[in-house]
């Protein structure tokens, strides 16, 4: 079998090693837009502010590929699929024919239609090639304006903050929303204010203003003129769903796929930030872009792909990231104000930084938000993946910080015992 991955993101990792859990003769080819194989996407704002080196950024080193004989077409764009002869062609005119297809073309940022966005100043923040752009500017510019209010804006803002840049973060409405409630995005605001980020919450950004020379003077917006010498557009990333459609493929917020990753065509599979994939807890299926979904995802893929009957149980929303040294964890359904069946329990201690919200519906933990204290955060991961059945004593006890692994029930304690 010839096996196909578009997409050089960590899905594709878990892909190779999916197929060859299978199938250790198939050839395996990886193409990329990118020049770098696959690499750590989360530290590329510790690229950014110098400290960590290049070469720690691979997520798999350069033995891995020859082991798993895989060939990789990196700096390469793949334009079509031709789902009826089976063959892909490339932006320099080759073509390559495949057994099974992989598209794991991951996200493409949200460009913002601003005045002035156009232009030299702007620039995205989701690639290391974005990465090396901006640190040849880190030391020449004073003043960084962020667009944006997710991860990516506020780790693109720690990148220049810790080399010394004035920054302002500009948000629409309030930071992290898909992941924190208010009061752990205040607590998190409060931090990196702490340490020299200026936050513009609840406010909207009208315009990217330039000199008469086309350099930035600063962005527009509701609360007047913010001064910078660069802009960092970080305003959401959109699933590049381009290739799928062109081959019609189902698609909706994304490319739809079974429980085994499998698109509408059955020999072509997707996974990772463009698969609108299974979640969990909900059992809907949705966009998770975020690295361990797309791991399992790719790994899936995969496993079926080379011929397993292997169903994908879903992803889980997840979120975990250090801010200056404060970390902070978001599992499971953490926005639930306003939906009915759901009981809340919260922990609080604003003096010390610590933040524990759980979230019960009816007998199980839903979902979690951990900021400062998150030495139990994997233990709270397993109640609301096993979705373990919890007595109003074993809630207590959650409720108190002790989501001891003595609640857990014993058929499950049994299992893991006899699979280690």
């Amino acid at each position: 079998m010839d096996y196909v991955i578009v997409g050089n993101g960590v899905s594709a990792i878990g892909a190779i090693e999916g197929i060859r859990q299978i199938d250790r003769d198939g050839s395996i080819l990886v193409i990329s837009d990118e020049a770098v194989p696959t690499y750590g996407r989360p530290l590329i704002s510790y690229y950014l502010s110098d400290k960590i080196k290049f070469d720690t950024l691979p997520f798999r080193p350069e033995e891995f590929y020859e082991r798993n004989r895989v060939e990789m077409r990196l700096g390469s764009r793949v334009l079509s699929v031709d789902t009826e002869a089976k063959l892909l062609t490339l932006d320099c005119g080759d073509t390559v024919s495949y057994g099974k297809l992989l598209l794991a073309t991951g996200g493409t940022p949200v460009r913002p239609p601003l005045p002035g966005i156009d232009g030299p100043g702007v620039h995205n923040f989701t690639t290391v090639a974005h990465a090396e752009i901006l640190k040849e500017l880190v030391d020449r510019v004073k003043k960084v304006v962020v667009i944006g209010a997710g991860l990516i804006a506020l780790k693109a803002a720690e990148g220049f903050a810790e080399k010394g840049v004035d920054v302002t973060i500009v948000v629409r409405s309030r930071i992290m929303r898909t992941y924190f409630d208010e009061t752990a995005g205040e607590m998190i605001v409060d931090h990196l204010e702490k340490n020299g980020i200026r936050f513009l919450q609840g406010t909207g950004t009208k315009e990217i203003v330039r000199y008469e020379d086309g350099s930035i003077r600063g962005v527009e917006t509701d609360r007047g003129l913010v001064d910078a010498d660069v802009v960092i557009v970080a305003a959401g990333v959109r699933p590049n769903m381009g290739l799928a459609a062109a081959a019609n493929l189902a698609t909706g917020k994304g490319i739809r796929v079974d429980d085994y990753m499998a698109t509408s065509n059955p020999d072509i599979f997707a996974a990772g930030d463009v698969a609108e994939a299974k979640d969990l807890l909900t059992g809907e299926y949705t966009v998770r872009p975020i690295w361990p979904n797309a791991y399992t995802q790719g790994r899936y893929a995969g496993l079926n792909m080379a011929g397993s009957d292997s169903p994908y149980t879903g992803g889980l929303s997840m979120n975990s990231i250090t801010y200056y040294g404060l970390p902070t964890i978001s599992v499971g359904e953490t926005n639930v104000e306003g939906k009915d069946g759901y009981e809340t329990a919260i922990h609080l201690d604003r003096d010390n930084a610590v933040y524990r919200k759980l979230i019960f519906k009816g007998d199980v933990l839903a979902g979690c938000i951990l900021i400062g204290s998150i030495d139990a955060a994997g233990f709270y991961t397993s109640f609301i993946k096993n979705g373990f059945k919890l007595d109003e004593e074993a809630k207590a006890r959650l409720m108190e910080g002790d989501p001891s692994p003595a609640l857990w029930p014993d058929e499950f304690i049994e299992a893991m015992m006899n699979n280690p």
